[in-house]
């Protein structure tokens, strides 16, 4: 079952079998097995955080790369149990019984069967990423709370409230063996990420374990260890059906599917910004993944999702068919059945610190941050309480209603502000929706303007309905009845004239639509530009104009701003800046080809630095470049674009080369392009500050070059330096910025 996005090894005249099978070898098989060695202990881990056999870890791990890598929709996702899914788990495993969670993983199954059959797929997708994150931190905070009572030599107490009760006890009565495998297993994973990239090629979890294990067993610590009884296929069982009330079991299976299909998503769009030129089928990916956890329940595993961190590993070990997916759960059923001995050495401690460790990095702080400049701290923290509290499935729907009703807010919510001008003038100003809601603050505003001021209304305002819309028609009317004067300048895209007229009958929206867009629907460029000069002339020129006049015979440039030839980049929105602010200069992918060829970038900054004295140079990339995401992929795109990209060639060799802005990218949650695009930021300012009439400013006349990325997603402005990147705190003027 192959899609056309499908690049598994299929044999076609340009690539002929024995080229498949060369690739395989080289590229999957090698990929594959450092998959197998970072599956293995989180297998067991997770298995041993459900409450479930350890067999079952290893079960779910085969089945997820077999049965979902081979009929999936991503050839680079891999699959396999996940900690996101362990209280849930653990909570269903207590409640109702081992064979019943079977059944019930199986019933997930289904469901997630049903899921990719009615191509919902993408709907799963609409759920804020904030909430989701705040899920997963929410899990990892129950998993450290329950795994730190093993790592002190006890069990795992049943909620987390009663695990934090019952820590002081177990504090006292800890064991001393079981914490010290415990903290070195926690010790080895925090000093692993620090080594040379050379020696992470090894995965930091196995290490650990092995080493924990071989240390368990030279020094006489006398450490639980891990109890299974039997082989792989001893462990293999039958669900059975559950005893009770169905309403809880339909309930458990609901939120597995949900978590699994949700978790799965998620990370096919993540691997799918790591590899853009394979897409995944999102329904065929939920069939796969429905397959797999029918699989799994059947045989007595734990339930199946795809797990980032596996899917990253998998993709950065140079993975490129999904033969390296099937391989490592072969190499898993390899390992169960016929190295079961090893697992029995393995002690229970070791694992416990593993799971604290995935527990407490599933609270991350960039997302954190993320939250907090995107306004959406409170529904993540109200989130996070709610899944700890209660429990997965009420924290996700609580979390969902506070997403929605903090939306509910930013549209209603409205800014309205009456001042006077130095003229002697008053300035109204209504920024949001302005509906019946906004009538007493609007009433309260206007009356605060005397009687003989002439006064400007702005209206930048999306919405504007008739209660509002008449109460200023009333008052302008009323104020010019008696000699005022009053403009009305609708910046917006509401217009008062249409909020009178009231809803058009059946058939009238089309047309308005249509009248609205006829001016960028024509050809030949003549009319879009004229329909924008006249609403220019409507809306904004009485602004400009006081401004432009004092320019007129003085350039006022301060500022010399490279940026990229990109539309969805306007300079003097983000800098909120004016005519005669910035001298800018724009090009595809804000390159400057210094000392070379082309002397359009070098012409332009020697005039600005010499001519218009201008005391800082600054470099502003932007997120989903495209021109960065052809650099990154290689992208042949003729050649002239070739030829431009040749000069960003530097940037990618920074870059694959571990370059210390893309390391603080991606902790702050950047996606491989946009990290490239701020490497790419850092070597242009690299370049400028090397450049002689540069270096000569610097020196003599204080000249500052900084460099400036736009993340499209947030509308947020990052400062990027040399060493990394940093977030503009807006209490502050100038270039002070906090650290991401």
């Amino acid at each position: 079952m192959m899609t056309d996005n499908d690049p598994g090894p299929t044999t076609t005249a340009s690539s002929p079998p024995g080229s498949a099978l060369s690739s395989v070898l080289r590229q999957d098989l090698p990929a594959s097995l450092v998959v197998f060695l970072v599956a293995l202990p989180l297998s067991l881990g997770v298995a041993l955080a459900s409450g479930a056999p350890v067999v079952a870890g290893l079960i779910a791990a085969a089945v997820g790369g077999v049965v979902a890598g081979l009929l999936g929709g991503s050839s680079i996702q891999v699959s396999g149990p996940t900690a996101s899914l362990a209280v849930v788990v653990a909570g269903a495993v207590q409640q109702f019984g081992w064979a019943a969670m079977c059944f019930i993983t199986v019933g997930a199954g289904v469901l997630q069967i049903l899921f990719g059959l009615s191509r919902v797929a993408r709907a799963a997708l609409g759920i804020a990423p904030v909430v989701v994150h705040a899920m997963l931190a929410g899990i990892g905070v129950i998993i450290a709370l329950q795994q730190v009572h093993v790592l002190l030599g006890g069990t795992t107490v049943g909620s987390p409230w009663a695990s934090v009760l019952a820590l002081p006890h177990q504090v006292m009565s800890v064991h001393g063996g079981g914490l010290f495998v415990g903290l070195l297993v926690i010790a080895v994973l925090i000093g692993w990420q620090y080594l040379p990239r050379r020696v992470r090629v090894v995965p930091g979890p196995l290490v650990a374990v092995v080493a924990a294990t071989v240390v368990s067993l030279v020094l006489p610590l006398g450490v639980e260890r891990v109890h299974l009884d039997g082989s792989l296929l001893e462990g293999i069982g039958l669900p059975a059906l559950p005893h009770g009330g169905w309403g809880p079991i339909l309930l458990t299976m609901l939120a597995v599917a949900l978590i699994a299909s949700v978790e799965t998503l998620l990370s096919a769009v993540a691997v799918d910004k790591m590899r853009p030129e394979r897409r995944t089928d999102f329904d065929r990916e939920l069939l796969g993944q429905g397959a797999a956890n029918m699989t799994s329940g059947l045989l007595g595993g734990l339930p199946v999702a795809a797990v980032i961190v596996r899917s990253i590993t998998n993709a950065n070990a140079g993975a490129r068919t999904r033969a390296s997916t099937v391989l490592h759960g072969c190499w898993v059923l390899v390992f169960a059945l016929a190295l079961v001995g090893l697992v029995r050495q393995i002690p229970t401690a070791a694992l416990a610190g593993l799971l604290v460790l995935i527990g407490v990095q599933l609270v991350k702080l960039a997302h954190i941050k993320r939250a907090r400049r995107t306004g959406d701290l409170y529904v993540y923290v109200i989130t996070v309480v709610a899944v700890v509290a209660l429990n997965l499935l009420q924290g996700m729907v609580i979390g969902l209603i506070a997403s929605f009703a903090l939306l509910l807010w930013r549209v209603v919510k409205v800014s309205i502000e009456a001042t006077p001008r130095p003229d002697g003038g008053w300035l109204v100003r209504v920024e949001g929706p302005c509906t019946f809601l906004a009538v007493p603050k609007l009433t309260a505003e206007l009356a605060k303007v005397p009687a003989e001021a002439e006064v400007t209304v702005e209206l930048s305002v999306d919405f504007l309905d008739h209660a509002a819309c008449d109460l200023l028609a009333e008052w302008t009317a009323e104020r010019e009845s008696v000699g005022g004067t009053v403009h009305v300048v609708e910046l917006g895209t509401a217009r008062m004239a249409r909020a009178q007229d009231g809803p058009p009958e059946r058939g009238q929206a089309r047309k308005a639509v249509d009248e609205a867009i006829r001016p960028w629907r024509r050809t030949g460029g003549v009319d879009p530009i004229a329909a924008g000069i006249a609403a220019y002339h409507r809306g904004h020129a009485h602004l400009l104009r006081p401004h432009l006049d004092g320019l007129r015979h003085r350039p006022d440039t301060d500022t010399f701003f490279l940026t990229c030839a990109d539309a969805r980049i306007v300079p003097n929105v983000i800098t909120s800046s004016g005519p005669g602010d910035l001298f800018t200069v724009r090009n595809v992918g804000n390159l400057v080809p210094v000392g070379g060829s082309d002397v359009s970038v070098e012409a332009a900054l020697i005039y600005a630095l010499d001519k218009l004295d201008v005391r800082t140079v600054v470099v502003c990339g932007h997120s989903g470049c495209g021109a960065m995401e052809a650099l990154y992929g290689q992208v042949q795109a003729g050649p002239g674009l070739d030829d431009w990209l040749a000069h960003a060639q530097p940037t990618l060799t920074a870059y694959q080369q571990g370059h210390p802005v893309a390391e603080a990218a991606a902790r702050a949650g950047f996606g491989p392009i946009d990290q490239l695009g701020m490497v790419n930021v850092a070597r242009q300012v690299e370049t400028l500050v090397a450049y002689p009439a540069v270096r000569s400013g610097m020196r003599e006349r204080g000249v500052v070059v900084s460099g400036l990325f736009f993340d499209l997603a947030t509308a947020r402005v990052i400062e990027v330096t040399a060493e990394g990147i940093a977030e503009f705190d807006d209490r502050r003027s100038g270039l002070a910025a906090e650290p991401v």
